[in-house]
C-alpha cells in the first residue's frame, strides 16, 4: 500500500498528514466548492476560468487569477490519474466546507469509473475541545485514525452526486431535501447544507449567519482582526467550516455596504488577503451607527 493517494482539505492537515508515517502521497484540495459558478461534475475549461476568477474577487485579489487557475487545472489532473494509484483514502471534516468538498471529488472519481475509495470523515477527537477539524490534530494522532477508514459504497457515490449538483446549482428545493434527511449515505450532508442554507441573507436585516456574528462581535466591542475571529469562533456552533480569509471577507464586505455597516481603520481601507506585507494587528473595526438600518444594496467586491 506504499502507492497510496491521500486527499483532504487544509493546508495545516495535509501537511500533518504528511508527517504522520502513513504510506503514499497527500493531495491538498483547494476550492469553495459550496459556492461560486461551477457545473456539477468534472469541471471543462470555461467552468475552471469562472471559478479562478471568483476565487480571486472573493479574496479581494488576495491572490490572482492565473495561480489559483493553475492550482485547479494541477489538481484536477492529479485526480485524473487517481486510478494509478493502489490505493485512494479521502480525509475530510464534518464541516459545510469538507462536505462540499467531498462530494464534488466523489462526483469526479465515479466519473472517471474509479470506484475502489475508502473515506475516513471525523466530527470528534478524543480530548479536544471543541472539535473543528483535523488540522488541530498532530501527527500522531491522525495515525491513530487510519484504521477507521470505510469503503465507499456505490450508494454513497450516487447520493454525492446529488449534494454535488445541488451545491453547483444552487438548487434552494434540493437543498431542503437533502437538509431534512434523517439518514444521509454522507451522515454530515444534512447538518452541512442546513449550514449554507443559513448563509443566505436574512430577509429582515440581509445578513447571513456569519457576517451577522461578525457583526455582533464588532458592536460587542471587539475592534481587532484577531479578536474578532475568537469572538465570531466561540459565538458559532463547530465544526467551523470558516477561516481567516473567509472571515476577513464578510468584514470587507460588511464595509463595503450600503450603507456601510462597519469602519476598517488602518493602512488600507480594507483587511488583506491571503499573504500580504501588511500586518492585521495594525487594523481596527468599529461598527456604525447604521448599522440596525435595513441593507438596501450591495456593492461588488473590489479587486484588490
Amino acid at each position: 500500500m506504499g502507492n497510496t493517494l491521500h486527499i483532504t482539505s487544509g493546508d495545516c492537515a495535509g501537511e500533518r498528514l504528511a508527517e504522520a508515517g502513513l504510506p503514499g502521497e497527500v493531495l491538498v484540495w483547494r476550492d469553495i466548492l459550496y459556492d461560486g459558478p461551477r457545473h456539477p461534475g468534472w469541471p471543462d475549461e470555461d467552468s475552471l476560468d469562472a471559478r479562478a476568477a471568483f476565487l480571486s474577487e472573493t479574496t479581494a485579489g488576495g491572490l490572482g487569477k492565473e495561480p489559483i487557475l493553475e492550482t485547479l487545472h494541477s489538481q484536477y489532473r492529479k485526480l485524473a490519474k487517481a486510478a494509478t494509484y493502489e490505493g485512494i483514502v479521502l480525509w475530510f471534516d464534518a464541516c459545510l466546507f469538507d462536505q462540499s468538498m467531498l462530494a464534488h471529488i466523489l462526483t469526479c472519481l465515479r466519473l472517471k469509473a474509479i470506484g475502489s475509495v475508502e473515506l475516513l470523515c471525523v466530527d470528534a477527537f478524543p480530548g479536544i475541545e471543541p472539535f473543528n477539524g483535523l488540522g488541530q490534530l498532530q501527527p500522531g494522532q491522525l495515525a491513530t485514525l487510519y484504521d477507521s477508514r470505510c469503503p465507499v459504497s456505490d450508494e454513497t457515490f450516487r447520493f454525492a452526486e446529488v449534494v454535488d449538483k445541488a451545491f453547483a446549482t444552487q438548487d434552494s428545493i434540493l437543498f431542503r431535501e437533502l437538509s431534512e434527511m434523517a439518514e444521509a449515505p454522507l451522515a454530515w450532508v444534512p447538518a452541512a447544507v442546513a449550514r449554507w442554507m443559513q448563509e443566505k441573507p436574512n430577509p429582515g436585516n440581509g445578513l447571513g449567519r456569519l457576517e451577522a456574528l461578525a457583526l455582533a462581535a464588532i458592536g460587542e466591542g471587539n475592534e481587532t482582526p484577531g479578536s474578532i475571529f475568537a469572538s465570531v469562533a466561540s459565538a458559532d456552533a463547530p465544526p467551523q467550516y470558516w477561516g481567516d480569509t473567509t472571515l476577513w471577507t464578510k468584514i470587507n464586505g460588511l464595509a463595503d455596504r450600503t450603507p456601510p455597516l462597519v469602519q476598517i481603520q488602518g493602512p488600507a481601507d480594507r483587511l488583506p488577503q491571503w499573504e500580504s506585507e501588511l500586518s492585521l494587528a495594525d487594523f481596527r473595526i468599529a461598527a456604525l451607527p447604521n448599522r440596525d438600518q435595513p441593507i438596501r444594496q450591495t456593492r461588488r467586491a473590489r479587486g484588490r
